[in-house]
């Protein structure tokens, strides 16, 4: 099973100072990826103007998004997308999330009361079909194409789309329809039985999802955690053992690595949380974000096969 690691900033990535170096870092260290979430109320970076920005500077790193396709022309987003990966020769991966639910978030994407998943569920076959270089011919109450193609095709043949999720609708969805899964904020034993749902659910669709394309986001922390960054943990997930899933330093975040391998997870997005008494010019410092990098270089990417 090919382990592989990928990295998410732990805090905004708009700062031209910041973001060339902390990418240039990340292919120089060996990582596999550098992975960039969508929050369409925040001030971070989009994830298609940071990955474009990434793909100029490297040759090696793939780029990776949880993109939120809410609020965005399907036809248009799969032009974009097609596009990145050509420039990027094949190096996008993909992952479409429903957004945060943020205040007013909703209304600012256009989706007002309608149930995110469905969104989904409408939009994945569109974008397939163009990647396929099928001409759509589509109507619903929110889209009319009428055979309309999009130029030019994804240099990947597929293109994947993964999901996430953890909900039993979230996880039936990503069996029936997705070509891989990344969770979030799950425990060894709860990563693995979400891996034995979605693939329950695929075989339920007539489908089989490739046995390594099964991933976690973690998020660690070198020294003790910073309050808040716990409190926002505890709150998403009460009822859970949080050294399961927030490991602090380097012996619990392997140790926690290699109870998903043994769970059937293979691919990790690894996000450095604060540390108590960091601040902000800590963090956006450039020396910091290399020491930051090398440190999780010396304890993770001896674990890549």
């Amino acid at each position: 099973m090919k382990v592989r690691f990928a990295v998410s900033p732990g805090i905004e990535m708009s700062d031209q100072a910041v973001l060339p170096e902390f990418v240039d870092a990340l292919e120089q260290l060996g990582f596999d990826t550098i992975w960039l979430s969508d929050i369409p109320m925040g001030s971070q970076v989009d994830p298609l103007v940071g990955l474009a920005f990434a793909a100029g500077r490297t040759h090696r790193l793939k780029l990776g998004a949880n993109l939120v396709p809410l609020g965005r022309n399907p036809m248009l987003l799969a032009k974009g997308l097609a596009q990145l990966d050509q420039l990027s020769n094949g190096r996008l991966l993909l992952s479409l999330v429903p957004g945060l639910d943020q205040p007013g978030e909703r209304a600012a994407l256009g989706i007002g009361a309608a149930n995110r998943g469905r969104y989904l569920d409408e939009v994945i076959p569109l974008l397939r079909q163009w990647w396929n270089g099928e001409a759509v011919d589509y109507r619903s109450v929110r889209f009319h194409f009428p055979g309309i193609a999009v130029r030019p095709l994804p240099a990947q043949s597929p293109l994947e789309v993964w999901l996430g999720g953890v909900g039993p609708v979230a996880l039936k969805r990503a069996g029936a329809l997705s070509d891989g899964w990344l969770g979030a904020a799950l425990t060894p034993p709860e990563a693995g039985e979400a891996v034995q749902q979605i693939n329950a659910s695929a075989a339920q669709a007539g489908r089989k999802i490739d046995e390594e394309h099964f991933g976690l986001s973690i998020p660690y922390a070198r020294t003790t955690p910073d309050d808040h960054a716990l409190a926002a943990l505890r709150a998403r997930r009460p009822d859970a053992d949080l050294e399961q899933i927030l490991p602090v330093g380097a012996q619990q975040l392997r140790e926690l690595i290699g109870q998903l391998v043994d769970e059937g997870l293979s691919k990790f997005v690894v996000r450095p949380i604060a540390s108590a008494g960091d601040s902000d010019e800590t963090q956006l410092s450039g020396p910091a974000w290399r020491h930051e990098l090398e440190w999780l270089a010396e304890t993770v990417i001896d674990l890549q096969t």
